[in-house]
C-alpha cells in the first residue's frame, strides 16, 4: 500500500442525465428525487457511493486490499465473520447467537484494522460494524453531500407497452410506467480529510493510491452503470482543490463558491451540457490551495 494521504482536498463533480431516472424515490412511486419546495433535482450520497463501490468492485476484481464491504447480495456479517476467522478472534455467543459485545481491547483494534486494510469502501467512507461479529466503527475521510441539479427539473411519467402478454387470457399489452428526467445537470461537492485517514489518530489508512482510484471512479462510474431506467448518465467535469497542509488553508464553502454553473444566454430549457457555462473565479482561490480540472 502507498503512503496515507497528508493533504486536505475538496472536489466538485458535475454529471448529467438524459432521458433517465438518476435516483428514484421509493416513497414517491420511484419518481426522480426532488426538493419539494424548489423543484430542484436531488441525488443522494448513498446512491453515488453505490456507484463508486460498483466501479471499484469491477476494476479490482476482489484484489487484496480492495474488497467491497457493502456489496449487493452479500450479508455484512459474512465479511465480519471472515475478519474474526483471519484474526483468530473467538466470537462471543449468548443463547446460541453471536452477540455485538466488544471483544478485548487489542482484539477489537486488530479487527477494525483488518477491515480497513481489506475493504476499500471502509477505508474510504468508514463503516459501522457493531452488530454480530463486532468489528467496531470508523469515520471515513471521504464524504459526499447530496447532488443537486443546476436548474429545476421536470420529471415525466412515460407509459410503456409490450407486443405480447404475460399470461394467457390477458387482453392489455400495457406493461407499466417509466419515470424520466428529459435532461438535467447535477453538481455534488465532496470532502477529504487526511486526519481521518492517518493511522496515528485512529484513521482508516486511506492512501494516495486509494485517492487515485477515487478520482477514476468519479470520472468513470456512470460508464459502468448503464441501465435502461437511467438513460444516458455521464460525469462531465471534476474539479479538485488540493490544500498544501493537513488541516487546510481555506474554508471549503469559499472554494466551492469559486465554481459557478449557469445557462448560456438565450437557453430557456437546457437539453445538453453545452447549454451551460461553468466558470471558475481564480482570484478567490487563496495561496496554499491549488485547483486541478481532472475532466
Amino acid at each position: 500500500m502507498s503512503e496515507v494521504i497528508n493533504n486536505r482536498y475538496e472536489f466538485s463533480l458535475f454529471f448529467e442525465v438524459e432521458n433517465g431516472n438518476p435516483n428514484g424515490d421509493p416513497d414517491a412511486g420511484n419518481m426522480p428525487r426532488r426538493d419539494a419546495e424548489t423543484g430542484y433535482g436531488i441525488v443522494t450520497d448513498v446512491c453515488l457511493k453505490r456507484k463508486i463501490r460498483n466501479y471499484v468492485d469491477i476494476v479490482k476484481q476482489d484484489a487484496e486490499g480492495y474488497k467491497i464491504y457493502v456489496r449487493n447480495g452479500v450479508p455484512l456479517d459474512t465479511n465480519r465473520k471472515w475478519a474474526y476467522e483471519k484474526c483468530n478472534v473467538k466470537a462471543q455467543v449468548k443463547n446460541g447467537k453471536v452477540t455485538a459485545d466488544e471483544p478485548e481491547k487489542e482484539e477489537y483494534k486488530k479487527l477494525t484494522n483488518f477491515m480497513c486494510q481489506n475493504f476499500y469502501d471502509i477505508r474510504t467512507f468508514g463503516a459501522v460494524m457493531t452488530l454480530a461479529y463486532n468489528c467496531g466503527q470508523v469515520r471515513g475521510p471521504v464524504q459526499l453531500g447530496f447532488a443537486k441539479s443546476i436548474d429545476v427539473i421536470s420529471p415525466q411519467e412515460i407509459g410503456i407497452t409490450s407486443c405480447t402478454y404475460a399470461n394467457e387470457g390477458e387482453k392489455s399489452s400495457k406493461m407499466g410506467r417509466k419515470n424520466i428526467v428529459p435532461y438535467a445537470l447535477y453538481r455534488v461537492d465532496g470532502f477529504i480529510s487526511p486526519s481521518l485517514a492517518s493511522k496515528e489518530t485512529g484513521g482508516t489508512g486511506f492512501s494516495n493510491e486509494d485517492l487515485k482510484l477515487l478520482w477514476k471512479a468519479l470520472i468513470n462510474m456512470f460508464d459502468f452503470d448503464h441501465a435502461a431506467a437511467r438513460g444516458k448518465m455521464a460525469s462531465r467535469t471534476l474539479f479538485v482543490f488540493k490544500h498544501d497542509s493537513v488541516y487546510g488553508n481555506c474554508p471549503a464553502y469559499k472554494l466551492f463558491e469559486t465554481i459557478t454553473a449557469e445557462k448560456k444566454e438565450g437557453v430557456i430549457v437546457p437539453r445538453s451540457y453545452h447549454d451551460y457555462n461553468i466558470r471558475i473565479n481564480d482570484k478567490e482561490i487563496p495561496q496554499g490551495v491549488t485547483l486541478e480540472r481532472m475532466l
